[in-house]
């Protein structure tokens, strides 16, 4: 119980000195890295920044880990993210094996019950996209899409006002590919 607030000044000291290290190192990475790094996060990146967030509190907190250790973990994630994001951008087929397909889950003012549960999204959910989106009707919405970043986004309408029957018929450019 005499350890419960305060062990020994040598201990304070390293934890104090290994968070500064830690803090400009990771810093340094994530600029060196990219926006990518710090962007709306995909399944895949996320993974990344939580493994990053618990070599950094093992480096920090845990004496068995050296700096330089703990260190090398951390840019090893970063050079992975780096090349597998990489191969992603020039291999089709890798990126649709990393990253999940975005999903319509509303479309021309039905909500889509199948694609809704198996994403394990509510309708309150999606309601809740559209008035984030300043949209008060669903007759204003072509097709709501859940992202790969598990954002949802809102695609409206388009401007029928000038009463063009095919305008109505036609489907958006970003919505066709998942139909």
């Amino acid at each position: 119980m005499e350890m419960l607030f305060f062990d020994n000044i040598e201990k304070l000291g390293r934890i104090v000195l290994t968070t500064v290290v830690v803090y400009v190192l990771i810093v340094t990475f994530t600029k060196i890295s990219g926006k990518r790094s710090t962007s709306q996060l995909n399944n895949f990146d996320w993974i990344v920044t939580v493994m990053i967030g618990s070599l950094s509190a093992s480096t920090i907190l845990l004496k068995d880990i050296p700096i330089i250790e703990g260190m090398a973990a951390i840019l090893s994630l970063y050079l992975l993210q780096f090349l597998v994001t990489k191969y992603a951008s020039i291999s089709p087929q890798f990126s649709n094996f990393i990253l999940s397909e975005p999903r319509i889950v509303f479309y021309q003012g039905q909500f889509l019950p199948d694609a809704m549960r198996d994403e394990r999204l509510t309708r309150q959910e999606i309601e809740c996209a559209m008035r984030s989106e300043g949209v008060h009707n669903f007759d204003e919405v072509e097709a709501v899409v859940f992202e790969s970043d598990a954002k949802l986004t809102i695609i409206s309408k388009p401007n029928t006002a000038n009463n063009d029957p095919e305008a109505e018929d036609s489907v958006s450019e970003t919505i066709a590919p998942l139909m």
